[in-house]
């Protein structure tokens, strides 16, 4: 039986973190609720985030309480996470992807393992394709561009076989002065890099970001639909009012005050 297609959305304006992870949450109580009737979709969120330094869930509140007090004076967000890995930084120049799949409509039901190295190949695959960048190969999960210089990174969640959060890659140069204020997914020696710092020329969210949908498409061999918003019942609803807290959020054009 061929497998459903996943249907996608791509948000205009950065979102705030916290909304977009209970916009996450949401989906997937309502992908449980319709799971008996395989009539739950399967999701990709595209898109990018205001400001926000994340920490991964096994990282602990007194263990970050510092460094939480610290990045919240530089101008930006600071959100305890329910994904793997460790402290990290999202916002505008970046781009995010949020998969929200059932695991168990494979056969056989693809292991979280795989599933991390297929976001991991399709990352790979769309910058040597799209941009001429050939990955260096890594220890670590993430896509880098040389030993020290990482332009993508990856966290996921599984839960009852259902994904949540995903990937993130940084096009433009925006996100690497916030990079530089961290120790990015607790490698000390490792440094932010991007497409547009790598290539020396400008890239465009809205291209890029349809560009990965394809890939996506490509890694986990489904076919990607535009979410149609006013015929998706709550997502549809969930969603635009997630754009309209991003339209009223104001400005997100900040640098990081000094530390």
């Amino acid at each position: 039986m061929s497998l459903p297609p996943v249907l996608f959305h791509i948000f205009p304006r950065p979102l705030p973190y916290s909304n977009t992870w209970l916009l996450q949450e949401r989906i997937h109580q309502l992908q449980l609720a319709l799971r008996r009737s395989s009539a739950h979709p399967d999701v990709l969120l595209i898109l990018q985030h205001r400001p926000t330094y994340t920490s991964g869930r096994r990282q602990t509140e007194p263990s970050i309480a510092d460094e939480r007090r610290r990045l919240q004076n530089l101008g930006a967000d600071f959100i305890p996470a329910t994904r793997g890995g460790q402290l990290t930084y999202h916002g505008p120049g970046q781009i995010v992807g949020y998969p929200l799949v059932d695991l168990s409509r494979y056969r056989p039901t693809m292991g979280a393992r795989d599933y991390v190295c297929r976001l991991q190949n399709m990352l790979k695959g769309y910058l040597k394709e799209e941009h001429g960048i050939t990955p260096a190969p890594s220890e670590h999960t993430g896509v880098f561009l040389d030993d020290v210089t990482k332009i993508a990174s990856i966290g996921v969640q599984v839960r009852h076989r259902l994904t949540s959060h995903g990937f993130a890659i940084n096009i433009s140069q925006e996100p690497l002065s916030w990079f530089n204020k961290i120790v990015a997914c607790g490698l000390d020696d490792v440094k932010a890099g991007s497409i547009q710092s790598h290539l020396q020329k400008p890239v465009s969210y809205p291209t890029e970001a349809e560009l990965l949908v394809r890939y996506f498409g490509k890694a986990l061999q489904r076919d990607m639909v535009q979410l149609d918003v006013a015929k998706e019942g709550e997502i549809g609803q969930s969603i635009s009012e997630l754009e309209d807290v991003a339209a009223s959020a104001g400005s997100w054009l900040i640098e990081p005050r000094s530390d």
